[in-house]
């Protein structure tokens, strides 16, 4: 058992990290890295304790964790995501509390969700990058199912280390697919990056999990040395998984007197960091409407996050070269242009007059105080110091008068107008964005 859970128990606690560490904002990240954790920790539990309640239902928890990112994953719009985030959430705490009173076969119920999940994704199919998701996730559920089937069924099959083994490898697996489907919705490179932590991940096993599994082999049926070679085998895979955020946290602490030589080295580390993740410059002109259109999108999402736009494919746009000429050419310097380019564009939306919050200003107001000042008039206590007055009129009316799905589905519609703006910089004169929502089709209250 001790050979194949060590190095099972090292791979899938390091692929959570790097998922957690790649972006940890993405609930899809989140929720993979928790489905890799929870299968982490059961193997460790199985190892201590074979068969052990605990160890089962931590074996079945990653089923409710990949549920959890396949829903996450679905292109639904905010009216249609909202109910289906909240239904995700109850049933997931209610197959919780049923995996941990069924006993034995009875804990496959944590399979449901999944199944659920599954169902909606491949409906949704046509909308899903890249297309071979649907596919191939079915697959490891399946194996995964049959797996862990067999794992808790009644028939002794001469030994659960297979078991256990194969069913790491289905969710090795379902962690890459979703690093994949992230990578390619926010359009940054995924193999360099990958590799380099696999590099890393190689290292950690040479070094920590092959002397703990040594170790465990001459001692065995010992809890107390078991559970401390996991740790040590998950301290060394946590420093390989996040080894920029940690090499950051270091020179926070090392360097705490040194603000001007922390911030240089921080500038250093996260431009290295970006080119690693950087789609290459010749694929913004082969990209289609749709993804140009959901590249936009993204960008004004992560206005305030200079680090993700750094990583954006829209940093090679024409109109950012331009501004950047004479200029140092670096990820950071390419994202500060970015973000100038989308605050002009926001700003070409403006009406002219006074600040009001008619029909016309609609599209304004909901880029420039949610994505460009990173406004969030949802908040509970939302924050009005520093703020203008129109910052804190506009707060104020969408708090009143705009639902919350009515102002993300005017943050989709208004990011169609400046994507449009740009796909003419980029040349696509003659291919305007299909689907330019009509200024009449969405109406509210207004003050």
């Amino acid at each position: 058992m001790p050979a194949v859970a060590v190095p099972a128990f090292a791979l899938a606690w390091w692929l959570a990290c790097y998922l957690i560490g790649r972006d940890p904002g993405r609930w899809i990240l989140r929720w993979s890295a928790a489905a890799l954790t929870a299968y982490a920790i059961g193997v460790a539990a199985w190892t201590i304790a074979p068969g052990s309640m605990p160890a089962q239902v931590l074996l079945c928890l990653p089923a409710l964790g990949w549920a959890g990112a396949v829903v996450a994953l679905l292109p639904l719009t905010p009216p249609e995501r909202r109910p289906i985030d909240r239904g995700a959430l109850v049933l997931g705490l209610l197959f919780l509390v049923m995996v941990v009173a069924l006993p034995g076969v009875g804990r496959l119920v944590a399979l449901s969700p999944l199944v659920g999940g599954l169902v909606l994704l491949w409906r949704l199919r046509a909308q899903v990058v890249p297309r071979m998701l649907p596919p191939a996730m079915t697959m490891m559920a399946v194996l995964y199912a049959v797996g862990l089937g067999l794992l808790l069924g009644p028939v002794d099959l001469g030994g659960d280390a297979p078991l256990i083994g194969a069913i790491g490898v289905d969710l090795l697996v379902v962690g890459y697919l979703m690093a994949v489907a992230h990578a390619t919705e926010a359009g940054e490179r995924l193999r360099p990056d990958l590799r380099r932590a696999l590099v890393a991940a190689g290292a950690a096993i040479v070094v920590a999990a092959v002397p703990a599994t040594v170790t465990l082999l001459l001692v065995p049926d010992h809890d107390g040395v078991a559970a401390a070679q996991f740790v040590l085998v998950a301290g060394t895979a946590s420093v390989a998984g996040l080894t920029g955020r940690l090499r950051r946290l270091l020179d926070r602490v090392a360097l705490a007197d040194d603000a001007a030589l922390r911030s240089d080295r921080t500038v250093l580390f996260l431009n290295a960091d970006a080119l690693l993740r950087r789609r290459e410059p010749r694929r913004l002109g082969s990209i289609g409407e749709p993804e140009f259109l959901r590249l936009t999108r993204r960008a004004l999402n992560d206005f305030g996050d200079l680090d993700r736009l750094a990583r954006s494919p829209l940093t090679d746009m024409p109109v950012v070269e331009r501004r950047l000429a004479g200029r140092e050419d670096q990820p950071r310097a390419r994202a500060r242009e970015l973000r100038a380019v989308l605050r002009e564009s926001v700003s070409a939306l403006r009406p002219p007059g006074p600040f009001s919050t008619t029909d016309d200003w609609r599209y304004y107001n909901v880029l420039q105080f949610c994505c460009v000042l990173g406004l969030n008039p949802y908040a509970r206590r939302p924050r009005s110091d520093g703020m203008s007055r129109e910052a804190r009129l506009a707060v104020d009316w969408f708090r009143r008068y705009v639902p919350r799905d009515v102002t993300r589905q005017w943050q989709r519609e208004a990011a169609m107008i400046v994507a449009e703006r740009l796909w003419t910089d980029l040349g696509g004169r003659h291919r305007a964005l299909s689907g330019r929502p009509a200024t009449d089709e969405i109406t509210t209250r207004n003050a």
